[in-house]
Parts: structure tokens; C-alpha cells; sequence
């Protein structure tokens, strides 16, 4: 759409693709229910001149790949619907889908291990679709084999007729050779910290034997464990796919693999949706901040919906400030002996928030709670606490991942300023946002330098951004989306994290992208 020359001044790199943008926004369908809305990204101006016609600083615009089937895959399948379903354990997901399951070597590639050494990535293939879609969530999220078998579940059947979707657990997550290095009780104590609290040296504490063991058990791998490298297992399975170009979809997290991948192999990216993307901020605490604003915000949102539907709870914002004052006073044990905090309990409200599909349950849950029994509400923080070799905990792999991929190390004092900061001006999840920051304290330091931003000479990617996101939030998302030169936006107005499959308006604009090819305007709206 044309700018009027009274507008806001947009980004700079949002000026420079302007062209491409009318060439493919010539051939956008108008997606039903959709707007093409204002920008809502941060106005950040790093030039003042005006882009003169013919500039050669306008990007060359890559083409969308066309959809072709595989030729020569290596990868050899097996079936395993039962394996799958019990991995998959309630809700259940249709019997009409059926899985494959399969084991794809890939290079470690550790700084210091001899020979590189060798990796086992874990997928599963959902569908019979002719063409390969790969699908990688959160790293402290559901493994994303798990997660694309619900996604398929969930999706329209014309997703499926085109495409078998490849669930890929990432590198130290799920069934990929799982990180298993910290002590059950310490994984408490990480998670444990109280939202009244005025500093986290006891989360300190817990990370530092949380590093110690981990490096023990690690040794020259614990630092192999990041998106980079996770972009490199990608490359290698589209190769054993027989895949002239990696056709993929990510989600929070996992859409940073697939970022960095564009960085990595800019003329291997097809059709890419990514849904939320973390902020690329340097400010760490900045960006934890966002978090902790986001969370706020989603509880809101969660009060409203419970209010609109009977709400059983009240006020949201109290009945989570009741729940962990009364854990404060006398911490509760679950039926199966897991002890619950009050930082426990602001963990697994944030999980529920997280999943919008799960928040009937989690007012139900902090109802009963409120009167003392927390076996529900622990259950949203059960993947992370409980481990074993059948399902491994979320949280040593999350610890690892994120940790290798930041080069931000806090003192205790600035631990200590950040932590009441936040928890002054968002006293449910201030502290909550506030000790992942403390996790990587002891953590070595990452040698490497970070990798670039941008991703120039990728063909088109579709980002997706949710308003109210208490994970990846929205505005983290538009301040990636500006750092790549061929991202498309669209935003969905509602709360959650995540806008596929819970906005029509984003699912059907993800299939005629990644189905039929067609471009939606960059900046479209979709409600709530």
C-alpha cells in the first residue's frame, strides 16, 4: 500500500524493502477476516535521506520457491504409532494420523571435541503428504516431534494432503540424545524462585551446582548445545530428505533455528513460516523485562476469557498472588510427592498461560489450589521437574540451549537491581522473568561470536506475531521480523503463545503461503 508522505517514518530496513514489498504485495489474495494494519514495530531511523528511484540499495527480490517432492531421500522410516501415542500420552490426537519414526546422524560439530563427532537427531514424520514440511518448537517447549503431531491434529486437511509434517526434536531435547545433567532437587530450586523475593541467590546457588554437574556429565559437548549448531542439523536433514530447499515451520524458539539456518543457507530456505520469534535485543534484562510485561498482560487476557466464560477463580491477579501467598506460608506436596513453591506455582501458571488451548483447565487448577490442593496446577510444570529416560525433563536442555546462545553473564549485583525491578513493576512474573537470568550466571561464556542478523538473499519468510504472547512477545518478534530484509508480518490480535492454529485468520494465511504460494500484505491484522 502506497505511504502517504505524512505518515511515520518507518524503519529503515522496512524503507529499503518497499519495492519488493509492491512487487509481491501486487499478487497478495486478501485473506478474509485479515486487515493490512498499521506497523507496529519500534520507529527506528538510521538514516535521514530519502530512497531515490533505481537505488541500488534495494535488496534484489528472491523468488518463492516452488513446492517440489523429494529425489533420493536416504532417510529410512519406520512405523511407530504406538511409541508415538504413548509419548504423546492426553489429549489424544486422531487414529486416522499415523507416524513415522526415524534416526538421522548429524555432526555435534563441539569447539573442542576431536573429529567433530557425531549427533542422532530424533523425527517424526506425521501424514502422507508429498512434501516434507519440518516443524521445530521451543527448546523449553513440548519436543517439536510431539508438537507437530498435535499441530497436524489441529490444522486443516488441505495442510495435510500437501504436506507430511517432519517433527524434529532438537539437538538435546526429546529423543535427540537428551541432556540429563542436573540433580532432580536442583531443577526445584532453579525454578523455585519466590515472586516476592528481593534477590535470587538461591537460584544463583542452584545454577552453580546445575554447572558443575553439567559439565561433568557434558564434558566437550556441553557447549554444542545451541540454535546455530541446530540450524546445522536442519541443513543435514534436508539433505537426507532429498530436499532441493528446506520448506519448514517454527515456533517461538524454534523459529530462531530456523532463522539463524536462513543466516547459514540463505539459497536452502523455501517456504518458512515463523511463528514468534524471541527478541534479538542484546539487553538481556531488557529483554526479560518484555517477558515479565507480556506475562502480565496474558494473565489479563486469561481473566477477561475466564470471566467472559463463569470464571471460577475471580480476579486472575489475585488469585495467583492468593495461591502463592498461602505456598509461602506452607508449601503443599502434589499426590506423588513433588513439593510446590510459590515460584513453583508462578512456573506453572505461566505454562498455562502459554497454552491457550489449556486455560479452562488452569482456572480449575488455581481454584483448587486456592484450597490447597496444587496436584493440578503442578501437573503445567511436571516436563520440567520430572525426568526420566522415557520422557526427560525440559529443563536441562532449555538451560543448555539458551545459555550457549547469549554471551550475557550478570553479577549478583546487577542481578540483585534487575530483580527488583521487576518485581516492583510486575509483582506476579517480575522475579519469574527475572531468575532465567541467573541460570547462566556460572555458565562458560560463549567463545564464539554470536551469529549475524538478517538472513540477506532468503526468498520471502512469513512471521506471525501474537499481541499478548507471554513468551516470544509481539513487539521482541516485530524487532527480529526488521533485522530480516525478506520477512513478511502478520500479527494476530489475540493472547496466547503462538498464533497457529488458534487464529483462522493466521492458519489460512500460513496455507495459501506455504500451499499455494501467494504473499499476504506485510503488516497484515488479524482479530482476536
Amino acid at each position: 500500500m502506497p505511504e502517504s508522505e505524512d505518515q511515520p517514518v518507518r524503519p529503515a530496513s522496512t524503507v529499503r524493502r518497499r519495492p519488493r514489498l509492491i512487487l509481491m504485495t501486487a499478487v497478495a489474495a486478501v485473506l478474509a477476516g485479515c486487515t493490512a494494519g498499521p506497523s507496529v514495530r519500534p520507529a527506528v531511523i538510521d538514516n535521514d535521506g530519502k530512497t531515490t528511484p533505481g537505488s541500488s540499495t534495494a535488496p534484489q527480490q528472491v523468488p518463492l520457491p516452488p513446492l517440489t517432492e523429494p529425489r533420493s531421500p536416504s532417510i529410512k522410516w519406520d512405523g511407530c504409532d504406538e511409541a508415538t501415542r504413548q509419548r504423546l500420552g492426553p489429549p489424544s490426537v486422531p487414529d486416522t494420523l499415523k507416524f513415522s519414526c526415524a534416526r538421522v546422524p548429524t555432526t555435534l560439530d563441539a569447539p573442542d571435541l576431536p573429529g567433530r563427532g557425531l549427533s542422532r537427531l530424533s523425527v517424526v514424520k506425521t501424514g502422507d503428504g508429498p512434501i516434507p514440511l519440518v516443524v521445530v518448537n521451543d527448546v523449553d517447549g513440548e519436543p517439536g516431534s510431539l508438537y507437530a503431531a498435535r499441530l497436524a491434529a489441529a490444522l486443516p486437511p488441505e495442510y495435510l494432503q500437501k504436506f507430511s509434517l517432519i517433527g524434529v526434536d532438537r539437538r538435546g531435547t526429546g529423543a535427540s540424545m537428551p541432556v540429563q545433567c542436573i540433580p532432580g532437587e536442583i531443577r526445584a530450586d532453579l525454578l523455585g524462585a519466590d515472586p516476592a523475593a528481593g534477590d535470587l541467590e538461591p537460584v544463583v546457588d542452584a545454577a552453580r551446582k546445575a554447572g558443575q554437574q553439567c559439565a561433568i556429565e557434558l564434558d566437550d559437548s556441553q557447549v554444542a548445545m545451541d540454535s546455530w549448531r541446530a540450524a546445522g542439523d536442519l541443513e543435514e536433514l534436508r539433505e537426507q530428505l532429498g530436499m532441493d530447499k528446506l520448506h519448514a515451520l517454527g515456533r517461538g524458539d524454534g523459529s530462531k533455528v530456523l532463522a539463524e539456518y536462513a543466516v547459514r543457507f540463505p539459497a536452502q530456505v523455501g517456504r518458512v513460516m515463523l511463528d514468534g520469534l524471541p527478541d534479538p535485543a542484546a539487553d538481556a534484562a531488557a529483554v526479560q523485562e518484555s517477558v515479565a510485561a507480556s506475562a502480565q498482560a496474558t494473565l489479563d487476557a486469561f481473566g477477561a476469557d475466564c470471566i467472559a466464560r463463569g470464571c471460577p477463580i475471580g480476579d486472575a491477579r489475585s488469585a495467583v498472588t492468593a495461591v502463592a501467598d498461602r505456598l509461602r506460608g506452607a508449601p503443599a506436596t502434589t499426590t506423588d510427592g513433588v513439593e510446590v513453591t510459590p515460584g513453583i506455582a508462578i512456573y506453572a501458571v505461566h505454562a498455562g498461560l502459554a497454552q491457550r488451548s489449556r486455560w479452562v483447565e488452569l482456572a480449575e487448577a488455581l481454584k483448587t489450589a486456592q484450597t490447597g490442593d496444587v496436584t493440578p496446577l503442578a501437573a503445567f510444570a511436571e516436563p520440567v521437574l520430572k525426568d526420566s529416560r522415557a520422557r526427560p525433563t525440559r529443563l536441562d536442555g532449555t538451560l543448555a540451549t539458551k545459555c550457549n546462545d547469549s554471551a550475557t553473564r550478570l553479577s549478583a549485583e546487577e542481578l540483585t537491581r534487575v530483580t527488583t525491578t521487576l518485581r516492583d513493576k510486575y509483582p506476579q512474573f517480575g522475579v519469574f522473568a527475572a531468575q532465567q537470568l541467573a541460570w547462566c550466571s556460572p555458565w562458560p561464556v560463549r567463545r564464539e561470536p554470536l551469529p549475524p542478523a538478517g538472513a540477506p538473499g532468503a526468498p520471502p519468510i512469513l512471521v506471525a506475531g501474537t499481541a499478548t504472547d507471554p513468551v516470544t512477545p509481539e513487539q521482541g518478534t516485530g524487532r527480529a521480523a526488521d533485522q530480516m530484509p525478506s520477512a513478511v508480518t502478520i500479527t494476530w490480535q489475540g493472547a496466547g503463545h503462538g498464533a497457529l492454529p488458534l487464529s483462522p485468520c493466521v492458519t489460512d494465511a500460513t496455507r495459501a503461503f506455504l500451499i499455494d504460494g501467494k504473499i499476504p500484505v506485510d503488516g497484515t491484522l488479524c482479530p482476536a
